[in-house]
């Protein structure tokens, strides 16, 4: 099968009465009742006049109808305009606005905050919740939403059947959605994304994650407003007939381990910072007790307890999993070589926005330390560099992943685009087996004060092995002058009986430290502890450009 719409319209017959989605604690969906649904709205769109290729928004936390709304867009053949819940509502205006959507799909806590006089090109918004209208400015689309059941009716007067559901495809270069960035580096960005694109990341992972098969089920825990939960967490798994459970409440370790314990999924996919949680404050303390460090020197007995800890992961993770999948940053070192030494099945994968969004990949038995993988099935990628196994430099792709370019923005495309192919901004190596070695951004990257280059990421990586140090950012005071801004792991800290008065003295001996392992040009010469979490990206990415000026 080579197009999106067909995948979708495939599942839907095939798996007409397994369950398809779910909100955890919540109400769940068969694959039949989402045909039904999308059936209802595509008479919607039809009946108010909506066209293939008009801009649909969806603003809303992740769920069931959600899913439906999106999958609604796409196979009606208009453009699907992702736009996370968390955006406060001036944001919300300007994209909902920008995108010429004329529809939005939101939920009532986000509605009350927005104000209908800046979205005025809005013909109707829609409760995700239950698909009434908040409020209407078309006609056709107040009197279609009245009489829906009734349309509903005429079209299908016996019964609504598996052979009911045709979706009519679409050309494989038409836009299917534009998803705005909210990146690390800047403003966001509105990436067009084709069906072909689409097509093209779910057919890998149906090709590449062979052991997810129809009736298992995955925890959805990243937005579905970002590429990697949409395209990884919900189509992959739906066109191959999974069942998909949401967690419609902010996911906090508590709830995702309650969700795995229910859920038992097969494939987790989720961001550094869970996974490192996990291990630094429920693992590393336990191998730190004096009775371990002994044991963990004997020899068989440190094998034994570390299948204790191996088993014991496993557990939290459902007892079922069989890949764990790590994407959106590197993996913190320590973590990475102790989850390597108990054999535990996580992998890091890399990818972008503008990629739909996958660019490199490798399977956990194979993956080596420190990579990301190799780039992904109908992609090509090249380093510029002198040396590209050992001198970082800037990685370029070109594929059918691809994006067509920002949406509105041609000035933005040319600066990315070269003779085909894409500069993705980030800086790497590459080694003789194309496994690809992520170093830092090349907009991140500090020019030392005799020209050297200084990759942020690297010094943050070793800070965040300190103690005590839950995150950091190393920015660039001036002339190479390096400052690291600290946020403590405070839960630690009070168990430790460290006192936040003592915090700054605790932090500056970490550092006193680490500048003991670092060369001279990129010592950290000033300190400074912050007691609120760093603002994030969608993807738990700190975002960078609102503490690069600060002291």
């Amino acid at each position: 099968m080579d197009t999106l719409i067909g995948y979708l319209q495939n599942a839907v017959r095939t798996y007409w009465e397994e369950l398809a989605l779910t909100d955890f604690n919540g109400v769940s969906y068969q694959y039949r009742d989402i045909a039904r649904k999308v059936a209802k709205l595509h008479l919607l769109y039809q009946h108010a006049g909506i066209k293939p290729g008009d801009k649909i928004a969806l603003c809303g936390k992740n769920s069931a109808q959600w899913a439906v709304g999106f999958i609604s867009v796409v196979t009606y053949g208009a453009v699907a305009v992702p736009i996370l819940h968390e955006f406060k509502a001036d944001n919300i205006h300007h994209l909902v606005s920008h995108c010429d959507a004329k529809i939005l799909f939101t939920d009532e806590s986000i509605w009350e905050n927005l104000d209908p006089d800046s979205i005025k090109g809005l013909e109707g918004v829609l409760n995700i919740s239950d698909f009434s209208l908040f409020m209407s400015r078309n006609e056709k689309l107040t009197k279609a939403r009245e009489r829906l059941n009734e349309l509903f009716g005429k079209k299908y007067p016996e019964r609504f059947t598996r052979e009911d559901v045709v979706y009519a495809p679409r050309p494989k270069d038409d836009l299917a959605v534009i998803n705005y960035t909210s990146g690390s580096t800047g403003f966001s960005k509105g990436v067009m994304l084709t069906y072909n694109n689409l097509w093209s990341n779910i057919q890998f992972t149906i090709d590449g994650l062979t052991f997810l098969k129809p009736g298992d089920r995955i925890v959805c825990m990243l937005p579905l407003a970002h590429m990697y939960g949409l395209v990884v967490e919900m189509l992959h798994p739906l066109v191959k007939g999974c069942h998909v459970c949401f967690l419609t409440r902010v996911p906090s370790p508590k709830v995702i381990l309650e969700a795995f314990a229910q859920v038992k999924p097969k494939l987790v996919v989720t961001v550094p910072l869970i996974i490192e949680k996990i291990v630094k404050t429920k693992v590393f303390p336990l191998l730190e007790k004096p009775l371990m460090k002994v044991l963990m020197h004997i020899p068989v007995v440190d094998e034994k307890l570390l299948d204790k800890i191996r088993n014991g992961l496993m557990d939290a993770f459902g007892g079922n999993i069989q890949e764990i999948i790590i994407g959106g940053a590197g993996l913190n070192k320590d973590v990475e070589t102790f989850l390597r030494r108990i054999q535990f099945p996580y992998t890091v994968g890399y990818g972008m926005t503008e990629c739909g969004p996958l660019v490199a990949y490798a399977p956990w038995d194979i993956q080596r330390p420190g990579s990301c993988g190799k780039v992904v099935d109908r992609m090509e990628c090249r380093v510029e560099s002198p040396d590209t196994e050992n001198v970082p430099g800037e990685l370029w792709v070109k594929g059918v992943n691809v994006m067509k370019g920002y949406f509105k923005n041609s000035e933005a495309t040319a600066e990315i685009f070269r003779d085909g192919w894409m500069n993705t901004g980030d800086l790497c190596t590459i080694d003789k087996d194309g496994f690809i070695y992520i170093r830092g951004r090349n907009k991140n990257m500090i020019l030392g004060p005799s020209g050297q280059n200084i990759y942020p990421e690297e010094i943050e990586q070793r800070l965040n092995n300190m103690p005590l140090v839950a995150e950091s950012l190393i920015i660039d005071e001036g002339g190479g002058q390096l400052a690291a801004l600290i946020y403590p792991d405070l839960e630690q800290a009070s168990k430790e009986g460290v006192k936040m008065d003592d915090m700054d003295k605790f932090m500056s001996g970490n550092v006193a430290e680490l500048n003991k392992e670092l060369p001279a040009y990129s010592q950290i010469r000033h300190v400074k502890v912050l007691f609120q979490e760093f603002e994030k990206t969608p993807k738990r990415s700190i975002k960078r450009y609102l503490y690069q000026k600060a002291k």
